[in-house]
C-alpha cells in the first residue's frame, strides 16, 4: 500500500467522487419454517424479549423477514440510539471502505495518520489494528469508581469527565473528545499485549481514518458513509444518523464521533449487516472490497475477540453460534448479530436485556442461543460452534455400514485419490507405502494402481512407472492429490511439487510427462472434480480443481479455493480460470489471476485435504473435507474428524450432508466417493478413504428427505 501513495490517493478520490446510485432492493417476507426456522420459537423469544426492555426486534434469513416486532412508536424504519452498535456501524465500517481504497491498513503505524504520536515511545507503537480491537492500551474515559458512587460520566473528574461532556456542547478544543484521546488518555500498557476497552481508541480510530481521507471528495466519516454506503444500500438519510450530530474541527480534520452517538433504524442497521455478511457487494456492486471487509469483521488476532469495531466469535463467546458469526453492541444490549454461515442477520434494540447478569452472558442467554435454537434445517449440528454450512435440504442422513464391515487393502498407504478409467477400472495413487499386495520393493511417495472389481470384492493391482513413481518421505516426496481420466488421458496433480504440478499418461499411468509450469500460489493440495466413466456425463466442457487456500498441503486453511480448465486444455498454464465470488444471480465470476481468486468455500482453521465428486442419481457435488486437528500422534488416518458437503453446482451453494469432529474410525488423510461405486439412484455410495493408513471402503446409505419414515 506504501509503494505507491499518490497513485492510491488518485484512485481513492476518482472512485470516491463519483456518486454510487442505490440498487433496488427489498426485504421479502416469508413464513419462518420455509426458511428453516421455527416460528414458534421466536415467537416464545418475542415475548421474552419483550419482558426484557425490547423495543424492536428484527431477524431476517436468506435475505427475508421471517420475524419482527416493535413496541409502541416504533417501526423497522423508526431510529433508535445505537450507543456502542455504533464503533461497529461507524467506526468499523468507515475504516473498511477506507481500507478497500487504499488509503489506510490495519498495520499502519497511527502515527502515520497522527503524527502527533511519532515521538510518543508508546502511542509510536499503535498500529490501526490495536485501535480497532481495544488492544491499543489507551485508557477508558469510563471512571468504574466514580460511576459506583453514582457519578454521571460528564460530572467524572479529570480529562475523563470532559471527554463525555464534548457530546453536548460543552467542551471545545483543546478540551474536546478527540484532543483528549490523544494528549490527555495515558497508555496503561504496551500496546498489542492486553485487552482494555477504550472509547477514546476508538475515536482515534476514526480520527486516523478521517487523516486518510484528506483530499478525497469525502472529508469526514459520515460524508464517506453517507455518499459510498448508505445511500448506495438503500437507507434514506432519514433513518440514520452519527456523530451526537456533530463534528468538531481538530488540525483541519473534520473529525465525527464513532465510538456512540449514532441513531440507526432497524432497516438501516440490518441492510449494513448484509453489506457485510456479503463481503461488500450489494446486488452486484462491490461498494467495499471482499478484503477490506474480512479485515475488518474478523478475529483481529489480538487478545480477546474483537475485529475492528466489531466483536468476533473467533473465541466462541457467542454460545452456541457458529464461528464466523460477528456482531456489533452498545449499552442496553442494543446489537446486530450476522452468522454468515446460516445467512441469518437479527437487530434488537431496547433497554437492559437483565442488568443482574454480565453483558455478555445476557447477550447468550437471551438472544444468540434462543436464535440459534430457532433453527430446524440443521438440528443437531447448527448448535455446533464448528458447523460451517447448514444442513442439507435434500440429504437428511448418510448411514454408514458397522466399523467391522469396512475392507481394507494395502496396508502402510495413504491418500488415494481416484477416478473412473475408460477401461472401466479405477486407477488410484498411493503415498508413503508399498502399494497392493504382492507389494513392492520399495517404499514410495508416490505410487499407482489400478483397482478391478466391486466394492464388496474388489482387487489391487500395482502399476509401475519409472517417469510416475517418486520417493521421499512426507513432505520431502511428491505425491498425488487428484486423478481424473478424460478422453483416455489420465491427468494428474502432484503435491510437495513447490506446490503442485500436473502429469498425464496416455497408457493407463505406465509412462508420464510432466508440465513445465507449477500452480505457486495456494493450491498446495489440488484434488480433481470427478463424473463418470472417461469424464462421461460431466457439466460442461471444463474440468473443476479445488485446493485449500494455502500453498503447503500441511497447513490448513480458512477456505477453499476453485479453478477451472476447458478439459482439451489442461496442460496450458494460461488456459486456467480462478473462481473470484458469485455474481448476484449466483452464477460464478472467474479471473484470469490466481492472486484475485476468492474463497469458494468457508470454514476457518478447518479447510485441508479433500475429495470432490458427482453423483448423478441425486444431482450433486459431494465433497469430503478432513479435519486437520488430531489426537493421534499419526494424524487423521488414526483418529478425527470430517465433513461432507452437498451441492447443487460445482460452486455451491454449500449444505452439510455429514460432520463429526470424530469419526468411530480414523477418516484418513484424505477421501471421496467414487461414482462408479454409486448406485443409480445415488442412494448408495462407497467411500473410499486412507483410514487406518490402507486402501479403506465403506459403505454409505443415503437417506432423502422423501424416504421418511
Amino acid at each position: 500500500m506504501d509503494k505507491y501513495p499518490a497513485v492510491a490517493l488518485f484512485l481513492a478520490c476518482l472512485f470516491s467522487s463519483v456518486p454510487v446510485e442505490a440498487a433496488e432492493f427489498e426485504w421479502k417476507t416469508a413464513a419462518a419454517e420455509s426458511q428453516g426456522m421455527s416460528s414458534a420459537k421466536l415467537q416464545a423469544l418475542e415475548r421474552r424479549l419483550i419482558e426484557r426492555n425490547t423495543k424492536a426486534f428484527l431477524v431476517i434469513r436468506n435475505d427475508r423477514i421471517v420475524h419482527e416486532w416493535y413496541g409502541a412508536g416504533h417501526g423497522r424504519r423508526s431510529r433508535h440510539y445505537t450507543a456502542s452498535m455504533a464503533k461497529a456501524l461507524v467506526g468499523g465500517v468507515s475504516l473498511a471502505v477506507a481500507i478497500s481504497d487504499g488509503l489506510i491498513s490495519v498495520d499502519d503505524p497511527v502515527s502515520k495518520h497522527v503524527p502527533q504520536w511519532k515521538s510518543d515511545p508508546l502511542k509510536s507503537q499503535i498500529t490501526v489494528r490495536h485501535l480497532g480491537s481495544h488492544t491499543s492500551g489507551i485508557q477508558d474515559a469510563w471512571v468504574s469508581e466514580e460511576s459506583a458512587r453514582g457519578v454521571n460520566q460528564g460530572d467524572f473528574s479529570g480529562w475523563e469527565g470532559a471527554f463525555w461532556q464534548w457530546r453536548g456542547g460543552g467542551k471545545t478544543p483543546p478540551n474536546d473528545a478527540f484532543t483528549l484521546s490523544r494528549e490527555a488518555a495515558p497508555v496503561l500498557f504496551k500496546p498489542g499485549t492486553d485487552y482494555h476497552y477504550s472509547n477514546p481508541g476508538i475515536a482515534m480510530l476514526t480520527y486516523a481514518v478521517t487523516a486518510s481521507l484528506k483530499g478525497t471528495a469525502s472529508s469526514d466519516v459520515r460524508l464517506l458513509l453517507r455518499d459510498r454506503v448508505m445511500r448506495p444500500i438503500g437507507v434514506p438519510d432519514g433513518e440514520w444518523s452519527c456523530g451526537y450530530g456533530k463534528t468538531e474541527e481538530v488540525d483541519r480534520l473534520p473529525l465525527v464521533a464513532s465510538w456512540g452517538g449514532g441513531s440507526y433504524s432497524a432497516n438501516a442497521t440490518a441492510r449494513v449487516a448484509r453489506l457485510m455478511l456479503r463481503g461488500g457487494d450489494w446486488e452486484g456492486r462491490q461498494l467495499i472490497g471482499e478484503d477490506a471487509v474480512k479485515a475488518t469483521i474478523s478475529d483481529a488476532g489480538t487478545p480477546l475477540n474483537g475485529g475492528m469495531g466489531w466483536w468476533t466469535n473467533a473465541e466462541g463467546d457467542f454460545g452456541k453460534a457458529p464461528r464466523d458469526a460477528f456482531s456489533g453492541q452498545g449499552a442496553g444490549h442494543q446489537v446486530v448479530f450476522v452468522v454468515p454461515s446460516l445467512n441469518l442477520i437479527a437487530v434488537r434494540n431496547g433497554g437492559p436485556l437483565d442488568s443482574t447478569v454480565e453483558y455478555r452472558a445476557a447477550l447468550r442467554q437471551f438472544l444468540f442461543d434462543p436464535l440459534v435454537n430457532a433453527m430446524t434445517d440443521a438440528p443437531a449440528m447448527t448448535s455446533r460452534p464448528d458447523l460451517p454450512y447448514p444442513r442439507s435440504p435434500l440429504i437428511r442422513e448418510l448411514r454408514w455400514a458397522p466399523v467391522d464391515s469396512i475392507r481394507r487393502q494395502a496396508e502402510g498407504g495413504d491418500n488415494w485419490p481416484i477416478t473412473w478409467a475408460d477401461d472401466g477400472d479405477l486407477y488410484t495413487a498411493y503415498g508413503d507405502g508399498w502399494g497392493f499386495e504382492p507389494k513392492i520393493d520399495q517404499k514410495l511417495s508416490l505410487g499407482l494402481a489400478r483397482v478391478e472389481g466391486s466394492p464388496e470384492d474388489f482387487q489391487g493391482v500395482n502399476v509401475r512407472s519409472t517417469t510416475g513413481e517418486f520417493i521421499g518421505q512426507g513432505a520431502n516426496g511428491k505425491k498425488a492429490s487428484g486423478l481424473l481420466m478424460v478422453d483416455g488421458v489420465l491427468y494428474m496433480l502432484v503435491r510437495n511439487a513447490g506446490n503442485a504440478q500436473l502429469g498425464w499418461s496416455g497408457d493407463h499411468g505406465e509412462h508420464w510427462e510432466w508440465s513445465d509450469w507449477k500452480f505457486t500460489e495456494s493450491f498446495g493440495a489440488p484434488t480433481l472434480l470427478n463424473f463418470g466413466k472417461n469424464y462421461a456425463g460431466a457439466r460442461d466442457g471444463f474440468v473443476y480443481l479445488y485446493s485449500h487456500d494455502a500453498s503447503s498441503a500441511y497447513e490448513p486453511a480458512d477456505h477453499m479455493v476453485m479453478a477451472r480448465v476447458p478439459k482439451d486444455q489442461m496442460k496450458d498454464r494460461a488456459a486456467y480460470e480462478f473462481f473470484k465470488q458469485l455474481d448476484n444471480r449466483g452464477g460464478p465470476i472467474w479471473t484470469k489471476n490466481v492472486e484475485e481468486r476468492g474463497s469458494v468455500f468457508s470454514h476457518p482453521g478447518m479447510c485441508y485435504r479433500s475429495g470432490i465428486s458427482y453423483n448423478a442419481g441425486l444431482k450433486r457435488y459431494l465433497w469430503c473435507q478432513i479435519h486437520p486437528d488430531t489426537l493421534a500422534e499419526r494424524g487423521p488416518r488414526f483418529q478425527g474428524g470430517f465433513g461432507i458437503y452437498e451441492a447443487p453446482e460445482p460452486w455451491g451453494p454449500w449444505r452439510t450432508v455429514f460432520y463429526t469432529r470424530e469419526w468411530d474410525v480414523g477418516p484418513g488423510e484424505t477421501s471421496s466417493f467414487p461414482p462408479k461405486w454409486m448406485s443409480g439412484d445415488g442412494k448408495t455410495m462407497h467411500l473410499v478413504f486412507s483410514g487406518d493408513d490402507h486402501f479403506s471402503v465403506r459403505k454409505a446409505d443415503v437417506i432423502v428427505e422423501e424416504d421418511q419414515d
